[in-house]
């Protein structure tokens, strides 16, 4: 196994609720009253923090975006968004 790696159990209540145990909800860094997603591939199922999971595909689809969109340096970037406020200011 890997260094990182470990395993740990938790018991199916009668309704299919499980306590996370605490070394892995540290892990997950989730805290009460977060959200955790479960992915399912095959006979396999990770459990990720929904807030990271969604900012991880969000970032999937926005990756090459601002070079696509002639965003090619912080320079760029920078002009944009002032002439973004221009705008906005102008209507």
């Amino acid at each position: 196994m890997l260094a990182n790696t470990f395993v740990d159990n938790a018991k199916v209540m009668a309704k299919g609720q499980v306590t996370i145990p605490k070394d892995v909800r540290e892990v997950l860094g989730v805290t009460s009253g977060d959200r955790i997603s479960f992915i399912v591939e095959g006979d396999t199922v990770r459990i990720v923090n929904s807030a990271v999971y969604a900012m991880q595909i969000l970032q999937g689809e926005m990756a090459g975006e601002a070079e696509n969109a002639g965003l090619t340096s912080d320079d760029d970037v920078v002009s944009l968004v002032k002439a973004l406020r221009n705008e906005d200011e102008n209507v």
